[in-house]
């Protein structure tokens, strides 16, 4: 008889989805963790293995944890306060006014955490923030359990002295140097798009991440005004704007990316940009529908992102998946466009290729860390099971979402938070409620 091997989880009996280049789907498979990394993946019996804690993942899928591509974590206070209006009224009447107001450490800690609460209890292991205060995002994070990528959102308004545009070169070494031994958590540069930023403040992103190679994560081409607008002022269209930047040459997330043409798509397809596809959050705010046909005809890397709630209003990865499948297949008019498996790779693989990760996560795999989602089919919905590819996307939903494991650590067991009190989050938020309030009159 094989000797025990000691581990710190064991999650058994589960249908293993790898999301790994061989794209394997293990029925009646068993994940091995220990150390905070995946230590084996085999049929359930051919291994012994003695685990300080063992999920039961009978009738569930096991799968990469969700990464979400574009967010906006401490706008999670603004959900439901000013919908139905178009994106830059939206902003300059309320979200920026808002946030002059508000913003201060204790918001943005408190705002983020019940965000990175959501973001777990949705199945998903990793985000790629845009905000301001970095360290309270990361120390909020850090408390959830979620992994995070943060980065500083550079606006020319909050660059007026010296000292800011020069700290646009030291701020993200500076957090990794203070973040060094936290696992969950790096930095990154995120001018906030083409029209907060000047041309020199880009050029200078450009140079300051060239140097250190540092990730770029930007709004770009969101809205038709957008658009027009830089086209008046740089006689560019905004991909090649950023081609003459330098910025373009640079691993970068976009998100959104709507409004560009083919010969703007060409040229992304030549760099290592990504797109973080928004699709709620552009249909809400009536943005447009980007064209994610062309983007996989010229290979062009596409993962999946919520933005913030202000704009969507929720942390559903899930239900991203869902309506972005259905949505391209009707526009293509093509019920085989965008497959599940396809689908769930924008979420896990493509996504951890954007953000420079796919060494790491994105698919479940001995070596990798342990990101794990288990997601509960023995339900109404997820009966019976045939393709569980098709139940992610199409069936289970965030409901499902059972467990979580982050560095390979339970985070959410049996649907119920681990680090955090979610009692004392919703209270937060209800306190929070109020001030908000009489901000907005």
């Amino acid at each position: 008889m094989a000797s025990e091997k000691n581990v710190g989880l064991l999650i058994t009996g589960g249908t293993v989805l790898c999301m790994d280049a061989d794209l394997r789907t293990l029925e009646n498979h068993s994940v091995a963790v220990d150390k905070g990394k995946i230590l084996d993946i085999f049929p359930d019996g051919s291994a012994v293995y003695q685990a300080r804690e063992t999920l039961n993942a009978a009738d569930c899928i096991v799968m990469p944890g969700l990464i979400n591509a574009h967010t906006h974590l401490p706008m999670t206070y603004f959900r439901g306060l000013a919908d139905d209006l178009p994106l830059q009224a939206w902003l300059n009447d309320y979200i920026w006014p808002l946030e002059a107001k508000l913003l201060d450490r204790d918001f943005i800690r408190a705002s983020a955490l019940h965000g990175a609460a959501e973001m777990i209890k949705n199945g998903i292991t990793q985000i790629h923030d845009m905000y301001f205060d970095m360290p309270s995002i990361a120390d909020a994070c850090s408390q959830a359990g979620l992994r995070a990528i943060i980065g500083e959102a550079v606006i020319e308004a909050r660059l007026s002295d010296p000292a800011s545009r020069k700290a646009l070169g030291t701020k993200v070494l500076e957090m990794r140097r203070r973040y060094w031994d936290d696992p969950l958590v790096d930095f990154d540069l995120a001018p906030h798009s083409l029209y907060a930023c000047s041309q020199a403040t880009l050029e200078q992103c450009a140079q300051v991440a060239s140097e250190h190679g540092i990730l770029s994560h930007t709004h770009l081409s969101e809205t038709k005004n957008e658009v027009e607008q830089c086209l008046a002022q740089h006689g560019k269209k905004p991909v090649f704007y950023l081609s003459d930047l330098g910025l373009l040459a640079l691993p970068a997330v976009y998100a959104h990316a709507i409004w560009v043409d083919e010969d703007e798509i060409a040229l992304l397809a030549e760099n290592p940009a990504s797109i973080a596809v928004c699709t709620e959050c552009n249909l809400k705010l009536a943005s447009g529908i980007l064209p994610l046909s062309s983007y996989l005809k010229h290979g062009v890397n596409v993962c999946l992102a919520t933005d913030g709630v202000a704009s969507n209003n929720n942390l559903d990865l899930l239900a991203e998946l869902d309506v972005t499948a259905k949505l391209h297949k009707a526009i293509n008019e093509d019920p085989a466009f965008l497959p599940a498996q396809q689908a769930l790779g924008m979420a896990t693989r493509n996504a951890a290729k954007a953000l420079g990760i796919s060494d790491k996560r994105g698919s479940l795999e001995v070596g990798k860390d342990a990101d794990i989602t288990v997601l509960d089919a023995c339900c109404l919905n997820g009966q019976p099971l045939y393709n569980p590819y098709s139940h992610v996307v199409y069936a289970l939903g965030a409901r499902s979402v059972r467990d979580v494991v982050i560095n390979g650590e339970l985070v959410l067991r049996q649907g119920n938070l681990t680090k955090v009190d979610e009692a004392e989050i919703i209270a937060s938020a209800k306190q929070y409620q109020t001030k908000i309030k009489a901000a907005l009159h």
